[in-house]
């Protein structure tokens, strides 16, 4: 198949990707949020199609589609609209979009956009002196400069999300790790928000009769006026009636209480209902998931520190280094490469795939907890850039999971990268970020029960 064919069906494949991205956008971020900006969800959707044809040119390397040279014409060409897209593009409008919303700069948006970008470029750049991760005969816009960069963010992210994921999956699945929660205590933190809600109005009812009886007295009328008068009216209060200012304070101190015993109590609710959840037959599966996962934990977490101490990186991919160990034990005949490539293809594809969702309902979980109005298209644009760079990465890292054979055009491509300092570097941020991870559920599972028995 000539080149010019390949365009066309790899055209259409971009198109698809780009409207699946196009629908994510429109379905899930911004389905309560006016879209304004075109370009943010046309910058989202294309990140999105890109970074997902990196991982389909994957699986073509391992099932051989198309031949070696087209294959290494769109994995350039794939990389340098990637790169071009995270490097210049995206923090260009970032910056573009946070000038835009600061009124004083707003003549000026796009003069203070091209010095943001120019800062965003110096720290870039400055981010590969203290690694190393680059031959030093590289020119400065070379792709390898660019990815080299990149894949340090990328898998610096990576690593915190499998770090944090690994020890949360397992917390989350099991019911081990639920508390016990009963009708009771529910029913006596309900009866707390009452009582603290009962006050509230009895507070706001003697503001309300303080400020007509001072009405009616004509002490709003004539309150004076001035720094002494404002002094006056907040040390001092009118015979007969109460200081609204310290009533006000008791206020706002029982409605931040109220708010905090309702989110306890819809906690609470959640729990109960996950208990309930875990009776089920779904429920138990989950629960074995996360017995599975723990392990698996505990293994990755073991595996880390080995690596960092003997400062090793595996040298063969490990479903081929898996087969071979399970054939020589068992003493049969097997045909290792052969089924090292379906293997590996499969295990490439379930890779990819839990990637891409993991990621797309971790972006979705973020988007809505920290979004609003004015900020939605920067943190649409941020979660772009987090996107491009975790897909770059996985292809960085992906990389060893295949058999040699497989390595060469991808090698090829991204050039003499030190490829063994990124998965050394996603040890050290996994180790750091399943450590940190076990501490913060450890103490937040230790102060929940006290914090819901506290009277």
């Amino acid at each position: 198949m000539s080149i010019h064919s390949t365009l066309r069906v790899q055209r259409k494949k971009v198109i698809l990707f780009f409207g699946f991205g196009w629908l994510f956008f429109m379905r899930q971020l911004f389905k309560d949020y006016e879209v304004r900006q075109y370009v943010v969800q046309v910058i989202f959707s294309v990140t999105f199609a890109f970074s997902c044809t990196m991982f389909e040119l994957i699986i073509f390397e391992i099932l051989g589609v198309l031949n070696s040279s087209s294959r290494y014409f769109h994995w350039k060409m794939n990389l340098c609209v990637i790169l071009l897209i995270l490097v210049f593009m995206v923090p260009f409008y970032i910056g573009y979009f946070i000038v835009s919303n600061i009124q004083l700069l707003h003549k000026q948006r796009l003069l203070f956009s091209c010095l943001l970008w120019l800062t965003f470029m110096y720290f870039f750049w400055k981010l590969g002196d203290p690694f190393p991760i680059l031959s030093p005969k590289h020119g400065i816009l070379s792709i390898e400069q660019l990815i080299s960069r990149v894949g340090v963010i990328g898998v610096t992210l990576m690593a915190l999300l499998s770090g944090f994921g690994a020890v949360n999956c397992p917390y989350t699945y099991m019911s081990y790790f639920l508390r016990n929660v009963t009708d009771t205590d529910i029913l006596a933190l309900e009866r707390r928000l009452l009582q603290t809600m009962d006050m509230i109005i009895s507070k706001k009812k003697r503001m309300a009769v303080t400020r007509r009886t001072m009405f009616q007295r004509g002490d709003v009328q004539n309150k004076p006026s001035g720094l002494w008068g404002m002094l006056k009216s907040v040390t001092a209060s009118a015979p007969g009636s109460e200081n609204l200012t310290l009533i006000q304070q008791e206020v706002d101190a029982l409605e931040e209480l109220s708010r905090q015993l309702f989110l306890e109590t819809a906690d609470l609710y959640a729990t109960k209902e996950r208990i309930e959840y875990s009776k089920t037959f779904k429920g138990k599966y989950f629960n074995f998931l996360g017995y599975f996962f723990s392990i698996y934990c505990v293994w990755k977490i073991f595996m880390a520190t080995i690596n960092i101490v003997l400062d090793r990186v595996g040298k063969t991919d490990p479903v081929t280094r898996g087969i071979e160990i399970t054939v020589n034990y068992l003493g049969i005949q097997f045909d290792v490469k052969f089924w090292s490539q379906h293997i590996s293809f499969i295990l490439v594809g379930i890779i990819i795939v839990t990637s891409i969702r993991g990621l797309l309902i971790t972006l979705t979980k973020f988007f809505y907890a920290i979004s609003s109005s004015k900020s939605s298209n920067v943190i649409v644009l941020l979660l772009a850039q987090i996107m491009g760079m975790y897909f770059v990465s996985s292809v960085l890292l992906i990389r060893m999971s295949m058999p040699p054979e497989y390595r060469t055009i991808i090698t090829e491509v991204l050039g003499e990268l030190q490829f063994n300092f990124y998965h050394r570097w996603f040890d050290v941020i996994f180790l750091v970020s399943a450590l940190s991870s076990i501490l913060f559920l450890y103490l937040a599972h230790k102060q929940a029960p006290e914090k819901h028995m506290a009277p």
